[in-house]
């Protein structure tokens, strides 16, 4: 369905879509990693539901890091690979906004199971995956089509 919205971005500029699979894997990758260490903290009682706020704090800025290095590395190989193309800045902001979002989703939706009742586990690598995907669709075309005036 997101991609659906898209289309005519894609039909403006193609390339758009190369970068698709790298930005989902990435945020999918960086998601499944922080709710693997918050659910396996949670199994050996090292994290509490009343540390809700300094595992968000702790994944945002784990975020903050590990964004900045993989989008200035993607930046880097981007102007290499594509010399001079306007996508390089969009594609390189999506990736940092992709990796914030998706390590601070899976840092605290486990959490929110527990604080439901329900199994954290629930909230391992296929769901955070899917929801990190969809959202991260979204953030790419948005800053996609800002940027470039799709």
């Amino acid at each position: 369905g997101i991609l659906g919205q898209y289309e005519a971005a894609f039909a403006a500029m193609p390339l758009l879509v190369t970068f698709i699979p790298m930005l989902t894997d990435t945020g999918g990758n960086a998601g499944s990693q922080s709710s693997t260490l918050v659910i396996r903290g949670m199994a050996v009682g090292d994290i509490e539901l009343r540390d809700f706020l300094r595992v968000f704090w702790k994944e945002f800025r784990v975020s903050l890091l590990v964004g900045a290095v993989l989008s200035a590395v993607n930046f880097v190989r981007l102007i290499i690979t594509y010399p001079g193309n306007e996508m390089i800045l969009p594609v390189a902001l999506a990736l940092f906004v992709t990796v914030l979002l998706a390590k601070t989703v899976g840092g605290v939706l486990p959490m929110a199971a527990k604080l439901v009742h329900a199994d954290p586990a629930i909230m391992a690598a296929p769901l955070i995956t899917t929801i990190v995907d969809a959202i991260s669709l979204v953030v790419y075309f948005k800053i996609a089509s800002a940027l470039l005036a799709l």
